[in-house]
């Protein structure tokens, strides 16, 4: 890289940095503590996280917020061979909602069917992703689609728990 290309470089501020650490944070405790066993693996909420992460703080420190919180919770929860294709699938699932929900590079609103329609995109590669994950870590395409069924609950209940938890707190204008 040039030095010109590294001025021209996007910045990170100290409080974008902030804002990703908190919500990784957000995103590790509600992975990490409401665990419901499923196969190869357990349901949590902290796909909501995720996608509220991405809707108040934008998509770089959604992206990192989702990855990271999700790849420490696999760490702390004892599912080690999980930390790699988990910071793939939820940076892609961030990204993803980013992508299909952002008009003009922010997502204005949650209750918008752009908004609804990223979460569940986002959700069916997630469950694609852990889908094939399980596949290629256990050599075996039924075991890696038996997680799928839970996937999709899991799925359904963390964009409903995103709606309510967002439809609550509202947007604050003073996160960006």
């Amino acid at each position: 890289m040039s030095k010109s290309e590294l001025i021209a470089a996007p910045r990170v501020s100290a409080k974008e940095i902030c804002l990703a650490g908190v919500m990784a944070a957000f995103v590790f405790i509600a992975t990490f503590v409401p665990q419901i066993p499923i196969p190869l693996g357990y349901a949590h909420l902290g796909d909501g996280a995720l996608f509220l992460a991405v809707f108040f703080c934008g998509r770089r420190a959604g992206v990192f917020a989702g990855a990271f919180g999700s790849a420490l919770a696999d760490l702390a929860g004892g599912f080690p061979v999980w930390i790699l294709p988990t910071l793939f699938i939820k940076a892609g699932m961030a990204e993803i909602f980013f992508r299909v929900a952002s008009e003009g590079g922010e997502i204005p609103s949650l209750f918008t069917k752009r908004v609804f329609f990223g979460m569940a995109l986002a959700c069916l590669f997630m469950t694609a992703g852990y889908t094939l994950a399980g596949a290629f870590l256990y050599d075996s395409l039924a075991l890696g689609l038996s997680s799928a069924p839970g996937l999709l609950v899991k799925s359904a209940v963390n964009i409903a728990a995103a709606y309510l938890a967002g439809g609550a707190l509202g947007r604050p204008r003073t996160l960006r």
